[in-house]
């Protein structure tokens, strides 16, 4: 399968794009070593999106959150309590480390997660309604925590 490439404007602007969730179905968030992946859609239904979400096998704290378009173009991505990043450069990036679609590159770069923006990274939920609002996610799926999330 051939590689697709954005540009760096494309890129941005399916970031910048509202996206909305295609159904009414309650989704539950993943449980240990668990992920979901939630499609979404641009208004229109023009542009398919993707709302990843994963979790560590043993540590609550460890997961991520992706947005993805177009199948299989990460756009951001958001990884917390796990391992280090390190960027192609050879720079380690600490986590939570926050990636954003680089032309050329795609979500190979990381940088430290921007906390004016993910203030709340020791509570899961409060930071995935954080990371859907970075993402432009207007109508959010439904997403249920159960008692152990």
């Amino acid at each position: 399968m051939a590689e697709i490439i954005l540009t760096q404007s494309e890129a941005d602007n399916l970031i910048a794009l509202p996206k909305v969730r295609v159904s009414n179905e309650t989704w539950n968030y993943p449980g240990l070593g668990g992920a979901i992946s939630i499609p979404l859609s641009s208004r229109d239904k023009r542009e398919q999106f993707h709302l990843d979400i994963s979790r560590g096998r043993i540590d609550l704290r460890k997961g991520r959150y992706q947005n993805r378009a177009r199948q299989v173009i990460v756009l951001v991505r958001l990884c917390f309590g796990g391992p280090p990043h390190r960027n192609p450069d050879g720079v380690e990036v600490p986590s939570p480390h926050f990636h954003i679609y680089r032309e050329g590159y795609g979500d190979k770069w990381a940088m430290p997660a921007p906390l004016e923006r993910f203030p709340h990274l020791e509570n899961p939920m409060a930071t995935l309604d954080d990371f859907m609002a970075y993402c432009n996610i207007v109508e959010p799926p439904f997403i249920e925590q159960d008692l152990f999330s």
